[in-house]
């Protein structure tokens, strides 16, 4: 009620020692607060905050026009809503090393579990997208090491991830993680790999924990939580799910609302009324004023 349970630093404790068990973490990508409760409700192990979604919400593309700080409000807010630690995409950290440190600075205060900080040119692009660069192995390793620096709670999570897979191939992506292992990532995040065969070659090159993107639409094949705990993967990402599943119905709704004229038909697809107050916990706060909940539900709602 108002907030969560745990504290940040149980949460970080909490995301280090289920990636040490070696067991699958899987990860979908938060839409709004709420949904991380629902996230959290569903029994997944962890929660992500997505650059894309997050320029989406606002409307923008996923090019680098969002700022350090108002992610880092958008955070907070999701933190406060869920036990369940949360993992945030902090794009190239949003300017030169120091802006690195400072971006990881402020990802610790909005009480998030980790970052990840990503080896594309300023302004980035998605992933999966054709045309991207990469900046000199050199200057990302200049990006880890100001973040671990920075760092002041051992156990925040501090992930990189490289896009060197589309641009430089296979071998380079592997030897750019490797260097930024050894300046002090604590995991990769290796961006588009295309199937099986490569994702096993970067899980036996490297030995950190490893995530997997299982983004929609993208470069490589959707594979299973089986196929990726088989293959020593220790996070499966979905990092826009809910943002396509939710725009998707109100698309539909939209349209039937302005053929029909009512949005009658739509009631079946639709959280109940009953069932949202559940999720706020509504009747929890009578604890503090019982004037909160001093109402009946109409049936069927």
């Amino acid at each position: 009620m108002l907030h969560t349970r745990t504290t940040p630093a149980e949460r970080r404790r909490t995301f280090r020692e289920r990636l040490a068990t070696g067991r699958l973490l899987r990860m979908p990508g938060v839409l709004n607060p709420l949904s991380a409760r629902l996230i959290q409700e569903t029994g997944f192990d962890a929660a992500y905050l997505s650059g894309a979604v997050l320029a989406a919400d606002l409307g923008l593309p996923d090019i680098g026009l969002t700022t350090s700080t108002e992610i880092a409000a958008r955070a907070q807010a999701t933190t406060r809503a869920t036990d369940l630690p949360v993992l945030i995409d902090t794009d190239t950290g949003f300017g030169e090393p120091m802006n690195a440190a400072r971006t990881l600075q402020l990802m610790e205060d909005a009480g998030l579990a980790g970052l990840h900080l990503e080896d594309q040119v300023n302004p980035k692009r998605c992933g999966h997208l054709d045309g991207k660069s990469v900046v000199p192995r050199e200057e990302m390793v200049r990006r880890v090491r100001a973040a671990v620096d920075a760092r002041r709670d051992p156990d925040f999570l501090i992930m990189a991830r490289t896009d060197a897979r589309t641009v430089e191939g296979l071998d380079a992506a592997i030897d750019r993680a490797k260097a930024y292992v050894d300046a002090g990532a604590d995991a990769v995040f290796p961006e588009a790999l295309v199937d099986e065969a490569e994702f096993g070659a970067f899980r036996a090159a490297v030995d950190v924990p490893l995530l997997a993107n299982m983004t929609e639409f993208g470069k490589g094949r959707l594979l299973d939580a089986h196929t990726l705990e088989n293959l020593g993967y220790n996070i499966a990402l979905y990092p826009v799910t809910l943002l396509r599943l939710a725009m998707g119905a109100i698309e539909d709704g939209l349209r039937t609302l302005a053929v029909e004229g009512t949005q009658q038909s739509l009631l079946p697809q639709m959280q109940s009324r009953s069932r949202l107050y559940e999720l706020l916990g509504y009747q929890d706060y009578a604890a503090f004023d019982s004037a909160v909940f001093d109402f009946t539900l109409p049936p069927g709602t």
